[in-house]
């Protein structure tokens, strides 16, 4: 278990004015305010980010473990941008704001008079990100969420057993690829404006986020004009590279070479198996599939996926159960990856000393560290702060 690291963090002095809500747009600002950015999150009254009310499951207060999974290192001010004098607010925030993220239907900010453009003409230096599900043009109207994403963008159609039905990723596996396409421009953006002085526009959206995400799936079709089916878990182009059934529970295996395929077949007892015509390279492997997975499967039968992992990651060819969640956890533990950190509670909360857990920050730098400064926010808890006229009182 890790604990929060104190000091100074690479995005230090970067303010963001977050109005955007559910995953992408805060997975994004979460990761930013990680790194050491002042991330704001403006938030309706009475509601706030819808993910708020996701339960169960929920924490020990009843907070939403959705909403608290990307909402840290933040401060949460309440607006009502249905009134003049919140849209008034939300402009006097931007001004002193870096960034602004927002993920609301295109079009939504431009009729508040919170638009790029409109924003631009008084804040030139602004980095404005967009996050939308289909883009701002034909596709504006459409809402943008991940399952129908996962749909529409072919990832379901390579997801699932060859006979069965497609199945969508078993997270929103779209929403995360997009906050990290939109961490990244607005990185590319500031770097810009370090340069020049200049702000600009970023646009990412769902559909051409996943189509980038498909990567060699994609490629298959761009290039050569393949379009991939439904594999279950074996690979189109490499194996044994799929899960295969073990004494008790499957084992996944990633082949990638000849010199692995070797070392596999010395593990399990059947040096002989380069040697066969039908697996002697990758290309025929792949074309006898099924006769090798069948070969394979006899042998591994004999032990269990824990005896089977130890030994041929010994041998040096990539091997591991399929962990549950909780397993997964403890294996990066036994490996000394930072799974979970604790956070203490703000003393506003009544909780002080009673931590928050949360899921490590995935990036390791040696000089500026992500930081755990902030526990997710209470709705609005910051708004008399940093609002000082704003007329909402916290929530705690």
């Amino acid at each position: 278990m890790s604990t929060p690291h104190k000091g100074r963090g690479a995005l230090d002095g970067l303010r963001i004015a977050d109005f955007s809500r559910v995953l992408a747009g805060p997975y994004a600002t979460m990761l930013l305010g990680d790194l050491g950015a002042d991330v704001v999150k403006v938030e309706r009254p009475g509601i706030g980010d819808e993910t708020r009310a996701w339960h169960p499951p929920a924490d020990h207060d009843g907070t939403s473990t959705y909403f608290l999974s990307v909402n840290r290192n933040k401060r949460s001010v309440v607006l009502d941008l249905t009134t003049e004098d919140g849209r008034e607010q939300a402009r006097a925030l931007v001004a002193e704001c870096d960034v602004l993220v927002e993920n609301f239907r295109p079009g939504t900010m431009e009729r508040l008079g919170l638009g790029h453009e409109q924003l631009r003409a008084r804040q030139p230096q602004l980095i404005y990100c967009s996050i939308s599900g289909f883009g701002s043009g034909a596709g504006a109207a459409i809402p943008g969420y991940d399952l129908l994403v996962q749909a529409v963008g072919g990832l379901m159609s390579v997801t699932g057993t060859a006979d069965g039905e497609p199945v969508k990723a078993g997270v929103a596996l779209v929403d995360v690829i997009t906050g990290l396409h939109a961490s990244l421009g607005i990185l590319a953006a500031l770097r810009h404006r370090d340069a020049t002085g200049e702000g600009q526009r970023v646009e990412v959206n769902l559909l051409g986020s996943l189509l980038s995400a498909m990567v060699n799936q994609a490629s298959a079709f761009a290039v050569a004009g393949v379009v991939p089916g439904r594999m279950g878990n074996a690979h189109p182009s490499i194996a044994p590279y799929e899960t295969l059934p073990t004494a008790d529970r499957p084992l996944a295996l990633a082949v990638g070479n000849d010199r692995q395929f070797a070392a596999l077949a010395e593990a399990v007892g059947d040096s002989a198996l380069p040697l066969d015509d039908r697996f002697r390279t990758n290309a025929d492997r792949v074309a006898h599939r099924a006769e090798l997975r069948d070969i394979l499967t006899e042998r591994l039968r004999a032990e269990g996926a824990d005896h089977w992992s130890t030994v041929l990651l010994a041998a040096g060819v990539p091997a591991g159960p399929v962990n549950t969640l909780d397993e997964a956890f403890a294996y990066a533990q036994k490996l000394g990856l930072p799974g979970i950190v604790d956070i203490p509670a703000a003393p506003a909360d009544g909780e002080e000393g009673r931590p928050y857990r949360q899921v490590a920050h995935p990036i390791a730098l040696s000089r500026t560290p992500a930081q755990y400064r902030l526990p997710p926010p209470g709705l609005g808890r910051h708004s008399t702060q940093i609002l000082p006229t704003a007329g909402t009182e916290p929530t705690t």
